[in-house]
């Protein structure tokens, strides 16, 4: 069925403008994608890297486990907060000068981070680099969605992919090299990453042309204020429970209950109130954006909840060094690096996603599966393997659920949507890794009480959030703390199993629709999008009257 064209005054309505850019050549796209892709290079690295300076740091700072906790909490907490302001901001106002203006907040808080006295100021400075790097996770999709068409976004999405494998890799590496390197020490590990935020910002202001959209302005404060606070409680609430408080204590309790309020007023606020609110609730009476968002809610709790305790894994379990451990992941990395590129060019050249949606998540629940048989005397190569199948199957997911969710919205909406879809996953991420944290360490603490037990030994019981320092303790006892960690982890992959399987479901549900040739919503094949064209349409005719 031919497309209809859209009316020349919703082009040029100067109230809701469509923002469709003129269509950019490879070279041009490619110049600016490199400015772009070293931002998210810096935003990754940022993460990464402190990963395994984080235990001197705590002993040099006279930090302890709760303050080890909020190093990594606080720049979650400011990036997930803010993602969909950063999204609305960019529908709103110049797309570069907010990457820009987040390089520049990333760079303060790093610089505040690097010379940071105290556990206190090092723990505000990661609040503002979060600021940041929330900023650059949510931008450069936008950007990448604005300048390119849907149809050919997946292949510029690989190279997403590439950097993100390529960040989680050398993080590790790159941090253990420089805390153990004489003359260095720990704040070059914040410091590192200045001069790449530097070359990205000078690389943006030469090779990044995008036109501004000129339009009225209503930023909803409320509304923002609101997320940021209930999203913020939520996230406190799930990262210190099981540590600080009980997860069934009074405080656990009012926490929740002031959480969701907040969010239950936001949301009303958001539907009723706001002009030109922060999430358009409007966007999920999409169908396929609801099941894209539900999907990246439950891959964020499979993903992250799941991975991030491979390096525990590694070191605890096989006794290897931090350094050791970073390259044993270059496995899981090199799935998604691989499958991220080929399946983001065979995109771009048919224009189908479905089919690499639901495989990709095949691959994640099949990985996650044989990684939940792990324990501390399974053959490094057959977890390698393992780890490749989970590669493979993220690297066919992750960028794609984004580049769906662009697919089915009008160009107005692109940086609200995009940034919708990582903000859910983001908290999904968050909500994992606190809730099987908690459970990583129950597990452990039995096992090892019943492996003492065994040994003969009168063990009052294992601190559940204190990690031993295996190299001090007798041969039988390590043993037993070895595989209470290596099978304990390996139940983790399990219990991330139902989750995957869910997302899985979502995806199978999705109604495929073709990628779209150009930057213009084509109304018969996203007939959500109509009703959106005719408003802004008949937006257009009240302005011109």
């Amino acid at each position: 069925m031919p497309r209809r064209a859209v009316p020349p005054s919703v082009e040029s309505a100067p109230a809701a403008p469509l923002d469709v850019p003129a269509q950019m050549t490879h070279r041009e796209v490619m110049e600016a994608l490199s400015g772009l892709l070293l931002a998210m290079f810096v935003a990754m690295l940022s993460s990464t890297i402190v990963a395994n300076a984080l235990p001197r740091i705590i002993t040099d700072l006279e930090g302890s486990q709760t303050g080890y906790t909020w190093v990594v909490v606080a720049t979650l907490l400011s990036m997930t907060a803010t993602t969909p302001l950063w999204g609305k901001l960019a529908d709103l106002f110049s797309k570069k000068l907010l990457v820009q203006s987040a390089l520049v907040i990333y760079s303060i808080g790093t610089l505040i981070a690097g010379f940071a006295p105290s556990m206190e100021v090092l723990i505000g400075a990661r609040v503002v680099q979060g600021l940041g790097v929330g900023g650059l996770t949510a931008l450069v999709q936008v950007v990448i969605a604005t300048m390119v068409p849907p149809r050919e976004r997946g292949r510029y999405s690989g190279y997403l992919g590439a950097v993100f494998a390529l960040a989680t890799v050398s993080g590790p590496l790159i941090g253990g090299l420089i805390v153990d390197a004489p003359g260095l020490g720990w704040r070059w590990c914040f410091f590192v990453g200045l001069p790449v935020a530097a070359l990205a910002f000078g690389v943006l202001q030469k090779t990044l042309h995008l036109p501004v959209v000129r339009r009225e302005v209503t930023i909803d404060y409320l509304g923002a204020t609101l997320i940021v606070g209930g999203v913020s409680i939520l996230l406190v609430w799930v990262s210190l429970a099981g540590n600080q408080f009980a997860w069934a204590s009074a405080t656990s309790l009012a926490l929740i209950a002031l959480g969701v309020g907040v969010v239950v007023v936001a949301v009303y606020v958001e539907a009723r109130v706001a002009v030109d609110p922060v999430i358009p609730l409007r966007l999920f009476r999409d169908r396929t954006t609801s099941l894209a968002t539900g999907a990246s809610v439950l891959v964020g709790i499979a993903m992250f909840g799941a991975t991030v305790y491979l390096s525990q894994y590694f070191q605890l379990s096989r006794g290897m060094t931090p350094t050791h451990a970073g390259l044993m992941s270059i496995a899981m990395v090199g799935g998604l690096l691989v499958s991220s590129i080929a399946t983001g060019r065979i995109i771009s050249h048919t224009g189908r996603y479905k089919r690499w949606l639901v495989g990709g998540m095949v691959f994640v629940i099949v990985g996650l599966a044989l990684l939940g048989q792990i324990d501390d005397t399974t053959p490094l190569a057959v977890v390698g393997l393992f780890m490749a199948f989970l590669g493979l199957g993220l690297g066919a997911t992750m960028q794609n659920l984004v580049l769906v969710v662009q697919n089915n919205v009008v160009p107005s909406d692109l940086g609200t949507a995009s940034s919708v879809v990582a903000f859910f996953r983001s908290m999904g991420g968050s909500v994992g890794v606190s809730a099987l944290g908690a459970m990583l360490s129950h597990q452990v603490a039995a096992k090892v009480t019943v492996g003492m037990a065994a040994l003969g030994i009168a063990e009052p019981g294992h601190r559940t959030h204190a990690i031993p320092d295996l190299s001090a303790l007798p041969g039988p006892v390590r043993v037993v703390y070895e595989h209470a960690f290596g099978a304990s982890i390996g139940e983790l992959f399990l219990v991330s199993v139902p989750f995957a399987v869910l997302a899985l479901v979502c995806a199978l549900l999705i109604r495929e629709v073709p990628l779209r040739t150009t930057n213009l919503p084509e109304t018969s094949l996203a007939p959500e999008v109509e009703p959106e064209i005719e408003r802004q349409a008949a937006a257009a005719r009240r302005s011109a009257r």
